[in-house]
């Protein structure tokens, strides 16, 4: 049938009339005439099986005239990377456009020969097949395409790409898919999600028909008008699904099937005795199909015979006129993928037997990926493994995870039995790596573990050992511990002593010591980890992935040893080089490392700008699992640094997401446990950061585990549970003293000394401090000097050492201001604003209150605004409470005679700085800015005043001092 063109005869319909869509078509229809006059887009119409989606897109093919296009996907195509598109190529073909259909086709089938690097080979074959397909769009076309939920991800990625391209083309791409798939991919949700919520699609979402829609399409199909009852009865039975109700009515028979693929076989009984086989064989087929491909399939079986067209074309016709399959261009289909199950379940298992060995070995053109099922399924074992294998090296190639991990698994049970133990090693090995890089670590975990038994039994140790650090990296994901994991590396050294082949044992040991430098590094054993460092170097050529891992590695050891500069400059090595090397994954996890380390390390205004750098060139290269981790932890930074909106949201982001694994939910629970902190949501923040507690015991790690336990000890405090809080506290320094770590040690430093105070006093509080203090000072990374000396303010205040305490709280002021802390920044100020109360500085105080409650509402930190107004408050009462003291009557009496501060030191026998010091209190109680004030105060004072002492010179006129 030619695109656009009304179906052939005897192809209509059962029911004749389109029932209870009019509004969804008449949209359709009003985006497809926009679109056509150069404004395009994409609908999406989902639904159960059965619910009319591509009736709905016959109604719009037909009523919107035009040149259209066809493609579908069918179960099991996303084990073959662009299978759609090579549908998309062929609905192409079929309107004429020879040209994009070869260039597209070329593009899919060539796909794995590129020579860059597998990631890089996928984002140049994207764009490619983007730009093929958006200039065939250039042309007025209506694209429409069936059971998206089915479509490999590489198609996907193409159509997500054009639909940005849409709104400046002429064309129209309509896509439907099931809402109710048992086994939808979740790559396929995230992909509809994804093009709605950024409005590059729009979606309608069809319903089940009510009971006055069913009595429509009895009426219909029927020709007249149905009992009551029989509607009752067909509603019930058919539950408003259209698909059910023309089957059933179709049936026949005086009870009604109770389901669907009941009423299928009841239909199929009554076809001839060759439209029944050819049902069969398009059923086995599985997807589209023409008459010399069922010729192939039928064989023998065929009455007997070898099968002609022209009993084919019969039967075809006549399986077309009872409405199991429709022509779909040069070839057929089935109307509905549920009539396929029906059939094809119905089969007996020796004919699909020898029905899918007959498409194995005759049918021409079809991938791989679809032979290797069809040889599987007829019992061809060393066929479906062969044919596997290279498919699934092929979707690897691709960088096609998931396809490629279903097909490792197909070669993987077709394996023949008499296959070396290496070769099958490397099956076990490939299919692990591919598991790995789609989160599937305790899958991978078990293959790895195979794959090193096989080379091991294969008696090659070096190929066994090149396995280990995947496995231990596998492993640090589910939560295995530092001494378990190094003990796996070091065994798997010891396999190579005495190796026969000195460079590939060299390089395999090296790689070893490479992985015992980074767990010891993720661990913050930065000591071991330099040492294990400094014994791979010379093992691992320069260039080589593996060098760009290791200094990526050395380098984080340097800037959480405190040598700053230094480790910044290898970490930005070790990403620019493995970049501009095309080394994807290792640039990416050297962004990884330099970017968070930036982010932990106080060093905020560099993490901003490497976090943005590193998510832009993650996504660039479509690593989601590193752009979310980098988004989690540009979330702390915004936090740290008082955008506390913004962080939610990227952290939310990052954990809705749930591509960038563990480490990433980790970090995004820790910051929205600390926002919630800052707005006083303390059961909030003890959910989140309980969770992130949990997964980071599961991790052993301290970078996992410490933040989470700060988050807790500052909850315990906003709880006014101090007891808690120094317990947290002294289980984060002693996590911390384990590695001689201070980057997670420092926030533990306030917070414990705050807490202890409270409990035991000063004394406690600074032997707590100085436990603290040790370490810190040992490592020396740059800003942790403050939380000592805001520490050390905090025992000073207790102390009543005024003085001492305002000193230190201003430094450290200072000090989290020059970095951007903000949290512990706006503690500080009123911390400070408190020592200032108390020396008698209300303005002082006052003024940094101000300063400090500007700032949290600002950033809607409820709990310092809390604390900001309880300070206020304070303030306030000593204003009212505080009827000036004798002095300062004295003093304000001599103001408002026009005294200045030197006048009135000499009348009182009092230094300036001492009547600078009263004026300011006066002030302050008095709620007043200026002398004039004052003066203003004491004239409505009752009752005499002292008379101006007759030393004290009157000036001429009462300036004053302002």
């Amino acid at each position: 049938m030619n695109a656009g063109s009304p179906p052939r005869s005897g192809a209509v319909r059962v029911c004749p009339l389109f029932v209870g869509r009019e509004d969804e078509l008449a949209s359709a229809l009003q985006r497809r005439a926009e679109a056509a006059s150069g404004r395009g887009g994409m609908l999406l119409i989902g639904g159960e099986a059965g619910i009319g989606k591509s009736r709905l897109m016959d109604e719009l093919t037909l009523g919107a005239g035009g040149r259209t296009a066809h493609a579908e996907s069918f179960a099991r195509d996303r084990q073959t990377p662009g299978l759609l598109l090579l549908g998309i190529a062929a609905g192409l073909r079929e309107t004429g456009d020879d040209a994009s259909s070869e260039l597209l086709r070329s593009l899919v089938t060539g796909a794995a020969e590129h020579p860059d690097a597998a990631g890089v080979a996928r984002r140049l074959l994207v764009a490619d097949l983007v730009t093929a397909l958006v200039d065939a769009l250039r042309v007025p076309l209506l694209l429409r395409i069936e059971d998206l939920h089915w479509s490999d991800q590489l198609s996907l990625d193409v159509l997500r790409r054009v639909s940005v391209h849409l709104p400046e083309l002429p064309s129209f791409v309509v896509g439907t898919y099931r809402t109710e798939e048992s086994d939808a991919d979740p790559d396929f949700t995230a992909w509809r999600i994804d093009l709605v919520a950024h409005r590059h699609a729009e979606e309608v979402l069809l319903t089940r028909l009510d009971q006055e829609g069913t009595r429509r399409m009895l009426a219909s199909i029927r020709g007249t008008e149905p009992a009551e009852d029989d509607v009752d009865r067909m509603q019930a039975a058919a539950d408003g699904i259209p698909l059910h109700v023309e089957e059933l009515v179709a049936t026949g028979v005086g009870d009604v099937p109770e389901t669907v693929g009941e009423a299928v076989l009841v239909r199929r009984e009554r076809l001839s005795p060759d439209a029944a086989l050819v049902l069969s064989a398009a059923a086995v087929i599985g997807r589209r199909f023409d008459a010399p491909l069922l010729a192939v399939v039928l064989g023998e079986a065929f009455a007997g015979e070898e099968p002609d067209r022209p009993r084919i074309d019969a039967a075809i016709d006549e399986l077309i006129a009872q409405h199991f399959v429709v022509p779909s261009g040069p070839s057929f289909d089935f109307r509905h993928a549920l009539i396929r199950d029906a059939v094809y379940s119905a089969l007996p298992r020796g004919d699909r037997r020898a029905m899918h060995a007959r498409v194995a070995v005759g049918a021409d053109g079809l991938p791989d990926a679809v032979l290797s099922l069809h040889s599987e399924r007829a019992g061809r074992a060393d066929e479906a493994y062969e044919r596997a294998l290279r498919a699934a090296d092929r979707a690897a190639a691709l960088s096609a995870h998931r396809e490629a991990v279903q097909l490792y698994r197909r070669a993987e049970r077709t394996v023949p039995s008499g296959t070396p133990p290496a070769e099958r090693a490397r099956l076990h090995r490939s299919l692990g790596a591919e598991l790995a890089a789609a989160d599937a670590n305790d899958e991978a975990e078990r293959e790895f573990v195979r794959a090193i038994e096989l080379f091991r039994e294969a008696d090659e140790p070096i190929e066994a050992a090149s396995v280990v650090p995947a496995l231990v990296a596998a492993r640090h994901l589910l939560g295995a511990g530092y001494d378990a994991r190094v003990s796996e590396l070091l065994r798997a050294l010891d396999w190579m002593d005495g190796a026969d082949v000195p460079p590939a044992a060299t390089l395999a040991r090296g790689r070893l010591l490479s992985a015992l430098a980074a767990a010891a590094m993720l661990d913050r054993r930065l000591d071991e980890s330099l040492a294990y460092a400094g014994q791979a170097r010379p093992l691992l050529p320069d260039g080589a992935p593996e060098r760009f891992d290791l200094e990526a590695t050395r380098g984080s050891d340097l800037v959480f040893s405190g040598a700053g500069e230094p480790g910044w400059t290898v970490l930005v090595g070790a990403a620019a080089g493995a970049a501009a090397a095309r080394l994807e994954a290792q640039a990416a996890r050297a962004y990884r490392m330099l970017a968070s380390s930036a982010s932990v390390l106080l060093q905020y205004e560099r993490g901003d700008r490497w976090l943005r750098e590193g998510i832009e060139y993650a996504t660039r290269i479509e690593r989601w699992n590193d752009a979310h981790y980098l988004m989690a932890h540009l979330a702390h930074v915004r936090w740290a640094t008082g955008d506390l909106a913004e962080a939610e949201r990227l952290a939310e982001r990052a954990l809705a997401d749930g591509r960038g694994g563990i480490t990433t939910e980790i970090t995004a629970l820790h910051v929205l446990g600390y926002v919630a902190i800052a707005r006083a949501d303390a059961p909030a923040a003890e959910a989140s950061l309980s969770r992130a507690a949990e997964l980071g015991e599961r991790m052993n790690e301290l970078q996992r585990l410490s933040p989470a336990l700060w988050g807790l000890a500052e909850t315990a405090l906003l709880r006014a549970d101090p007891v808690r809080a120094a317990e947290l506290s002294e289980r984060g320094l002693a996590e911390s003293a384990r590695v001689e770590d201070a980057a997670y040690l420092f926030p533990f430093a306030v917070t414990g000394t705050r807490a202890i105070l409270e409990l035991d006093g000063p004394t406690a509080a600074r032997d707590w401090l100085a436990r603290v203090t040790e370490l810190l000072r040992k490592r020396g990374i740059p800003g942790t000097e403050n939380a000592i000396v805001h520490a050390e303010g905090l025992i000073a205040l207790r102390e009543r050492r005024l003085t001492a305490a305002k000193e230190a709280l201003a430094a450290a002021s200072t000090g989290w201001s020059g970095l951007g802390r903000w949290w512990e920044g706006m503690q500080s100020l009123l911390d400070g604003a408190e020592a200032a109360r108390r020396t008698r500085g209300p303005a002082e105080a006052a003024e940094l209150v101000g300063r400090a409650r500007a700032a949290a509402v600002g950033a809607g930190a409820t709990a310092l605004i809390e604390r900001s107004e309880r300070l206020q408050r304070r303030l306030s009462e000593g204003v009212e409470a505080g009827v000036l003291s004798a002095r300062e009557q004295e003093v304000a009496h001599l103001v408002a005679a026009g005294c200045t501060n030197r006048d009135i030191g000499a009348s009182l026998h009092i230094a300036p700085k001492t009547v600078a010091t009263h004026v300011e209190h006066i002030l302050a109680k008095l709620g007043a800015s200026r002398r004039a004030e004052i003066a203003a105060w004491d004239a409505g004072q009752p009752g005499p005043r002292a008379p101006v002492p007759p030393h004290a010179p009157v000036p001429t006129h009462p300036r004053g001092e302002g």
